[in-house]
């Protein structure tokens, strides 16, 4: 297969990598085109890993006309956005010209205001409006594929399929202890716009009876324990996509009944956020300085330490999963569903830090199964339209998390269940 990479930051830079770890000859994907509006970014990747099959390219991701172009140029059969989420309906709209397939690895709000002058709210998103436009030319919009949202959104399908008779409630909890030492100061490990935006705006929660409502952000906090030496994180409720994956798939889920997102932060992390915010340097609307128009969002991600750069230098690990709890054999059981990446380790191995790492492999994963007929039209799954995670039967997807080195753990917790098999445990030699 191949595949259109727009956005070789860090996040495509480890997906190039991943591809290349996994499918050194080349047999699953021939060819990645790694295109950047910084034409020199994304050259210096496609040297480090090889030219001819990872060539580099220049788009200006704003023009439908470029992004289709630039897919017909290569031939390829999908388009992978990793760019931030404010680009997805552009991109979309260019795959669409192409008729290619389409994935990308988070959502974003409407730009274009309601009618009555209103934005549109966040779980009301946009991109799921372009469902029947891909099937009618037969192509798959994927979305969602990174790790929140993408990794623990396949964990939670595997969870309702497997482990539980019904499900009734989703968490997604993400947890780390990562530090770079003697620094002081914020340190992003992941895109300043899209953490600010998370971190800024009010988080929705789902339940069957009450619908989405929105929280303020890192409210409820909790203290969950995380597994493989993190150990207890505060985590409090922040705006992330898997809300809504997962509300529009219950039924796909056992019936889920209630779903949240929370991860932790450090408090002086947090209070960083709100000192910008009460700057309001936070926001996206432009301001006039000297004579030119600028978003105050994208100035701070502009100026702020690289996170591809900065986050080689965190010591430590950093976990995302998923919390399910539910009924088994008529007993209350929970679990958690996770993966943990050591920073050190994936820097050794793929020359980026973990975070983006994390969110690469599950696309790495997704753009293989539909490579090698996993995806489409395997075991009932949909073989057009725009799909979240949860459409998609995710035992290959869990099968091919050990092949790409990104294993994953389930944790059982206290629980009915866990008390019921635990005595049994015991008493198995007497019986």
């Amino acid at each position: 297969m191949k595949a259109l990479t727009i956005g070789v930051g860090g996040v495509g830079e480890s997906l190039a990598a991943i591809v290349d770890r996994r499918d050194p000859q080349g047999e699953i994907i021939q060819t990645m085109v790694l295109a950047d509006y910084d034409l020199a970014r994304a050259q210096a990747v496609s040297r480090r890993l090889g030219e001819e099959r990872f060539p580099a390219a220049q788009v200006d991701a704003r023009s439908r006309d470029a992004v289709a172009a630039l897919a017909e140029e290569h031939d390829v059969e999908i388009v992978c956005n990793l760019l931030p989420p404010q680009f997805n309906l552009r991109v979309m709209e260019g795959v669409l010209k192409a008729r290619r397939h389409y994935l990308d690895t988070g959502m974003g709000d409407d730009p274009e205001p309601l009618p009555d002058g209103s934005q549109r709210p966040f779980h009301d998103q946009v991109q799921f409006d372009y469902h029947e436009r891909f099937e009618k030319i037969g192509k798959l919009a994927l979305l969602g594929q990174g790790v929140e949202p993408g990794m623990v959104d396949y964990l939670a399908r595997y969870a309702a399929d497997h482990f539980f008779d019904e499900v009734d409630e989703i968490g997604v909890r993400d947890g780390a202890n990562l530090e770079i030492p003697g620094f002081k100061g914020m340190a992003f490990g992941f895109s300043i716009w899209t953490t600010l935006d998370e971190c800024t705006c009010p988080a929705i929660v789902w339940e069957v009876d009450r619908g989405f409502y929105e929280v303020e952000a890192f409210s409820e906090t909790e203290d969950f324990f995380v597994p493989a030496g993190i150990g207890h994180c505060k985590m409090g409720h922040v705006a992330h996509d898997e809300v809504i994956h997962m509300a529009r798939n219950a039924r796909l889920l056992k019936g889920v009944k209630r779903v949240t997102f929370k991860y932790g932060l450090e408090d002086d992390f947090i209070a960083g956020i709100q000192v910008l915010e009460s700057l309001n340097l936070t926001t996206m609307e432009p301001v006039t300085f000297r004579g030119m128009e600028i978003a105050p969002r994208d100035f701070v991600a502009a100026v702020a330490p690289a996170p591809a750069e900065l986050g080689k230098a965190f010591v430590g690990k950093t976990a995302a999963g998923v919390w399910v709890k539910g009924k088994k054999d008529g007993l209350q059981r929970q679990l958690y569903f996770y993966h943990v990446a050591d920073n050190q380790e994936t820097v050794a191995k793929y020359g980026t830090q973990a975070v983006v790492c994390q969110t690469a492999f599950t696309t790495a994963i997704a753009l293989e199964m539909l490579a090698t007929g996993k995806l489409v039209g395997c075991q009932g799954n949909p073989d057009s339209g725009v799909r979240s995670p949860e459409e998609f039967c995710a035992d290959p997807y869990v099968a091919l998390m050990a092949d790409y080195e990104f294993v994953g753990g389930v944790m059982e917790m206290d629980s009915e269940y866990k008390r019921a098999r635990d005595h049994e445990a015991l008493t198995a030699p007497l019986m």
